[in-house]
Formats: C-alpha cells, structure tokens, sequence
C-alpha cells in the first residue's frame, strides 16, 4: 500500500470527486464500500444539512470518506452590477414566462466564516475533510489536525500548493484544466496558469515531499494508472460518476451527457461568478454574449444561475442549468458506482501490466 492510501485509510488509489449538489451519500458509500474513498461536498448546504449527509453515508458504510468544504472569500456585494445582471437576464426568464428575482443572495456561506460547519465537524469527526477555493485558517486546521482528521486541499499551480504544504496540509489534489466544474483558484481575479493534469501532477510530485492526488480528465482505469505513472498517489473521478444511478445528476443532465458526438465543454464565469468547466449549452452560449467579468461576485452570481435554470427546466427546458464536466465527458459510463470502481480498478491493472509487460508475469 503506498504512503498515500495509507494516510487515508483505503485500499484503492481511486477518489471520487465530492462534486456539491451531484454527489449524493449513496454514492460516496458505494465507493468506499468498494475499496476507494468516496466523497460528499457540502459546500452548498448549512452545518445542519452537513451532519445529515455524514448521518447517511454512515449508515450505508465503515469506511472512510470525505467531506468537501468551499474555502472562497465572502463575496462583496454590489447592488448596481446585481441589478443590471438580472436585468440582462431579464429577457431569458420571460421566455419561460417567469421573472428574475428581485434581488440576489450569497447562497453559500464559506467554510472560512463557518463556525457551525467547523463545530460539527469537529463533533463528528469524518476520516477525511478537504477544502477548494483555498485554505481556512490556521486555527481551524489545527483544530481539525487535533480531531484526528485527515486533510486534503487543491490547487492548480505550485504556488498554490506550496501554500497547502505550509498550512500542514496532508496532501494536496492537483486540478488539472481539464477538470470538469469550479476551478480550485484561490484567487479568481489573478492570471490562472492553465495547467493540464499531467503537467501539474508532475510539478507537484517533484517539487513536494507531500503526497499529490491526480484529477482533471481522468475517467478510466488507464488514466488512473497514467496517474500513478507520473507519481501521484491517487486519482481522484468527478465527471467518471456523473452517470452512476447514485449521482443526483437530472435527466437533462444525464442526456446531455450521453449525446453522441459528445459535447464540447467551456471554461466560463458567467453561471456562478467563478470560472468553472460545464458541457456547452444554452447558458454557455449566454456567458459567452452577456460577458463572463459581467457577473456578479460568486456565489451571489449562482443565485440568478439556479433560478433560470429552475425556470427554464419547469417549461422542459435543460439547457440553462450548471451541468458541470471535465474534458473526457464523452467517455462516461452508465453504472453503479461501486461496480464503477471495481472496473476502473480493474482496466488500471492491465494498463500497468501494458506498460510493465515483463515485471506483470
């Protein structure tokens, strides 16, 4: 068992992606009743809602898990940008014969200020907790640390991970372009180096004596052992589950998905107010005319996303929803999570013995 899935506690080096509002508890539990680490994320839910999806996934498994917190500044709101951003949408909605809201909320509260997230947690002690967008303070990791849990944290660049390394952070997630939703940018408003997973995986390997988990693209067993190649000790799978029968994913979502040739996906702002990857669709076309830097702050920005699309799928309409996806979409599979993780298991053993045809006899 390598170093990493050692720290974790697991037996399989496959990590499913705690991707907030698709992953469900079953899922994370099929995963880790399967031998990898299966995730939920509760960055769009209260501490209350928190501790009834760690309640869930406990009763369907003994394993490990992780649960996923959103680490990004408080938004600052700004009334006037809000209000000509509902009024450019305003158009959209009256095509559904609804209306904007008239006002928009910071939705997510960030696990930065969260002092009920952070007491709960600390009360209920998951085996694993990891953090995008950033970091939290230091005097909540620590306290964290002193709970016994194990940390995890991502980043996009090497400064980034750096930061991760300082904070003590147990290992660090190294987001690759390719990576389907948010972006794990500490700070948005900076240059985003756009680094692949296979090129960042590898900066992160030889630059960090901390252990470094793959993600961005990888949606088979081959990719997870490429991963391994390079030298991380994990791969972690978002857009890999998104077909699973667990996955909260809603039937647009899901056809959008299965669409042959498959879609393209785009890199835009414009859905929640931080530069995220979704499969293209109607509101990929709207960023695109409206202008991602029109957006509000995130999350105040998702509040207008989530309505439209509540509007729009109430008439039939899909397209306007956050259907996130990374690169390799078009390679998903329709399965059950756990049997998911036995074949990407599987397809990782016979592309290590491939490549080591000799050493696999």
């Amino acid at each position: 068992m390598n170093h990493l899935l050692s720290v974790l506690g697991i037996r399989l080096p496959i990590i499913q992606a705690p991707m907030a509002g698709v992953s469900t508890p079953e899922m994370a539990a099929a995963v880790s009743n399967a031998g990898g680490l299966g995730s939920i994320g509760v960055g769009n839910v209260d501490a209350v809602g928190a501790r009834a999806m760690i309640a869930a996934v406990r009763a369907r498994t003994a394993g490990p898990f992780n649960v996923n917190l959103f680490c990004h500044a408080p938004a600052v709101s700004n009334p006037p940008r809000e209000a000509d951003w509902l009024a450019r949408l305003g158009p959209h909605f009256a095509r559904f014969g609804a209306t904007p809201p008239a006002a928009l909320r910071e939705i997510y509260k960030s696990f930065i200020e969260d002092g009920e997230m952070l007491a709960m947690l600390l009360t209920e002690r998951p085996a694993v907790v990891s953090f995008h967008f950033g970091l939290p303070s230091t005097d909540r990791i620590r306290a964290l640390e002193q709970a016994g849990i194990r940390l995890l944290a991502s980043a996009t660049n090497l400064a980034e991970a750096h930061a991760i390394r300082d904070a003590g952070i147990d290992a660090v997630v190294a987001q690759g372009y390719e990576a389907g939703g948010h972006r794990g940018v500490f700070d948005p408003q900076a240059p985003d180096e756009r680094l692949g997973t296979m090129a960042l995986t590898r900066l992160l390997v030889t630059n960090l004596s901390l252990p470094v988990i793959a993600a961005g693209g990888i949606m088979d067993g081959t990719g997870i052992a490429a991963a391994l190649a390079l030298g991380a000790g994990a791969a972690q799978l978002g857009t890999a589950f998104v077909l699973c029968p667990e996955s909260a994913a809603d039937s647009g979502y899901r056809r959008a998905m299965t669409e042959r040739p498959p879609r393209s996906t785009t890199v835009m702002s414009a859905i929640s107010g931080r530069p995220a990857r979704s499969l293209s669709n109607r509101f990929t076309a709207l960023g695109e005319e409206l202008g991602n830097d029109s957006a509000p702050d995130y999350p105040i920005a998702y509040d207008a996303g989530k309505a439209l699309h509540a509007a729009a799928k109430a008439a039939g309409e899909y397209g306007y929803g956050a259907q996130w996806a990374g690169q390799g979409a078009g390679l998903a599979r329709e399965k059950p999570a756990g049997e998911l993780v036995e074949l990407l298991w599987q397809e990782c053993r016979d592309a290590i013995a491939r490549m080591n045809p000799i050493g696999s006899r």
